[in-house]
């Protein structure tokens, strides 16, 4: 058989397993194999390879390392339960994107306290140092180990596997698992876990089913990172957005309201400074604000296709005549009713229809999330109506917008490429013309090779182009996105005049940057720290008077900077000044201007920044140049 090795395409014997591969290269990439990769599957070591194919060896230095070594520890911990609650029933134990979890049916309930008897137990399996052993079995066989183990939910598991597909088993020690695998070659590899928390979970994830008891945990190649880890949780602990959006009295969230953000004025400051932003650097690119309304007939959703395949998801409500309507989730439809509303001509291309009107979605309750997952938001929206020609260079200016955007917050990001799936819509032809163009442009701003492909990832409808920000703690978000759109102005039938006078069919770009406002605003509440660039501070300067004796001072200096556009507090209480700027500390208020008889006696301001450093007996002039240019240069 045929074996591609990066880009070495080699001939083995067929039944060759990866570790065999591996071994006839050089014996330390045996030692280091972990598993191998085949297309987009990963396989065990062991496993035999019959056909043609690409193979890719994983190693402990592989970004897929991380998968392996949490599904494997995952089943480390399935045998410290059935070790120690002898009669827990075993689900399943995946791994997650942060570590793993398993999902057990105990006979008595657990507590957090048992975790570390858990642990207790895992460490001796891995301190036994199993080698863990793939076999294939019948599915007949496993039926039967399975319900020798008593494993009901195994069993049930295992005959809802088609009846051709492989089984295998993995064994370390005295436990048995099915599992499509791969695993870690013996449980002695694992060198740094932790069990987390427990949890309810229903039953294949169904309400109707039994609730079972959910055991996470984290486990790290080196104990160093595992440190690491749990520094930056406590660290993202304290940056909690919503803990943040409380203290420093920018919003809050309300039962009577769930997924609904009040917004409170000092936060409501902070969200309309950041959209006076976006909007007037839309403007001067080139793009047209307006407003529609927030509640549509079905008709208008039955068109676009959400009421079909999106209906689920939004508010929907009959009218006194009994017609059904819905709140929008989205604003693609009346921005292609705002392009339908006049003849257009190619001279109107690219035509950017931008809004920032309220959407609503009817988000599960239990997957509400802070800002980070609401029911009621803004979305940082744009679609803008191209011709196919003028694709590559849409998608240039608004990846320059992003990247402008992006700058000012010092936010670092990533592209990737989605392309055609397998139920894409339209002609392949097109598909291929926007796909080398997005390429193209890529290629350009990112550099070849800088940025992620996945393949067959794109909308039914387009292909499109992720943005993903990475914020101080190293989390990635997801943030903007750009999406090509063949479907939605054919069936519409959207047109315009062209040159030559025929009727032709505008292609449209989805496209958002921020992703909401209210959802990049809890972003950088986190990234900050609460912390805000003085630019979108709420407060961005606090007046103190030390005593009673400089406050009319202070209130007329107040004045003076409110006369000149700067966000201020000002606070002539009875405090003590040590504590009244501690509490502008706590504010994160950028800069504090301080004032006593020295300063009134002199005209002067002292000014204290956020970040400790103390400038004294300035005019107020000079400190209020000092602040604007703080302000006009949106510096981080």
């Amino acid at each position: 058989m045929k074996i591609t090795l990066r880009d070495d395409v080699k001939e083995f014997d067929d039944g060759m397993s990866t570790l065999d591969i591996a071994n006839s290269i050089s014996e330390g990439l045996a030692r280091m194999a972990v598993c191998g990769k085949i297309g987009d599957e990963l396989v065990d070591l062991n496993m035999p390879i019959y056909d043609d194919c690409k193979l890719e060896i994983i190693t402990n230095k592989s970004p897929e390392y991380a998968e392996v070594l949490r599904h494997s520890t995952a089943h480390v911990l399935a045998q410290a339960v059935k070790a120690t609650f002898p009669t827990a029933k075993c689900w399943v134990g995946p791994a997650t994107k942060d570590g793993f979890y398993y999902d057990f049916d105990f006979k008595t309930p657990i507590t957090n306290e048992d975790l570390a008897v858990l642990e207790d137990e895992m460490n001796k399996i891995i301190k036994a140092n199993f080698e863990i052993v793939r076999k294939e079995v019948s599915k007949s066989e496993a039926i039967k180990l399975m319900k020798s183990a008593g494993e009901p939910y195994k069993v049930e598991l295992i005959e809802a596997i088609p009846g051709n597909e492989k089984i295998t088993t993995y064994t370390q020690g005295d436990y048995t698992e099915v599992c499509r695998g791969p695993h870690i070659k013996s449980t002695g590899m694992i060198k740094a876990f932790k069990l987390t928390k427990i949890s309810g979970a229903y039953l294949k994830g169904d309400s109707k089913n039994k609730m079972l008891t959910r055991i996470y945990g984290v486990v790290f190649d080196k104990k160093s990172e595992m440190e690491e880890y749990f520094k930056n949780l406590e660290e993202a602990m304290k940056r909690d957005h919503r803990k943040l959006g409380k203290e420093l009295e920018l919003f809050f969230f309300d039962e009577t309201a769930p997924g609904m953000a009040y917004w409170l004025p000092k936060g409501f400051t902070m969200l309309n400074t950041l959209i006076n932003y976006w909007r007037e650097l839309h403007k001067k690119k080139g793009y047209y604000e307006f407003s529609a309304p927030q509640l549509n007939s079905s008709a208008l959703w039955k068109t676009s296709g959400h009421w079909d395949h999106y209906k689920e998801d939004m508010f929907v409500l009959t009218d006194s005549d009994g017609n059904e309507q819905a709140l929008k989730p989205m604003n693609c439809p009346n921005s292609i009713r705002i392009f339908e509303s006049k003849t257009r001509s190619y001279k109107d291309l690219p035509l950017r229809l931008n809004d920032v009107d309220v959407i609503h979605r009817n988000e599960k309750s239990g997957q509400l999330n802070g800002l980070f997952r609401v029911r009621m938001f803004r979305q940082d929206d744009s679609h803008n109506f191209v011709s196919k020609e003028q694709i590559g260079s849409e998608i240039k200016n608004i990846l320059k917008i992003a990247d402008e955007i992006y700058k000012v917050f010092n936010l670092p990001y990533k592209l990737t490429l989605s392309t055609r799936p397998n139920d894409f819509m339209g002609e392949i032809e097109t598909w291929n013309q926007a796909e080398s163009e997005l390429k193209e442009v890529l290629n350009e701003i990112s550099g070849e090779g800088n940025y992620r492909i996945n393949e067959g990832d794109g909308a039914f409808y387009g292909p499109k182009i992720d943005i993903k920000m990475q914020d101080c703690l190293g989390r990635e978000w997801q943030m903007g996105t750009i999406q090509v759109d063949f479907q939605l102005p054919q069936r519409f039938n959207l047109s315009y005049i062209d040159k030559d006078g025929s009727k032709q069919m505008p292609i449209m770009i989805h496209r958002a940057i921020l992703g909401s406002f209210e959802r990049f605003i809890g972003i950088i509440t986190e990234h900050f720290a609460g912390a805000f660039p003085t630019w979108l501070s709420p407060i961005q300067v606090k007046v103190i008077s030390v005593s009673e004796k400089s406050a009319e001072y202070a209130t007329s200096v107040s004045e003076k900077l409110e006369d000149n556009g700067i966000r201020v507090e000002t606070d002539n209480s009875d405090e003590r000044i040590g504590y009244k700027i501690r509490q502008a500390q706590l504010e994160k208020v950028p800069y504090m201007m301080i004032l006593g008889e020295n300063e009134m006696g002199k005209g002067n301001v002292s000014i204290r920044k956020r970040n400790g450093e103390e400038i004294k007996d300035l005019s107020f002039d000079e400190a209020l140049k000092m602040i604007n240019e703080d302000i006009k240069s949106k510096r981080v």
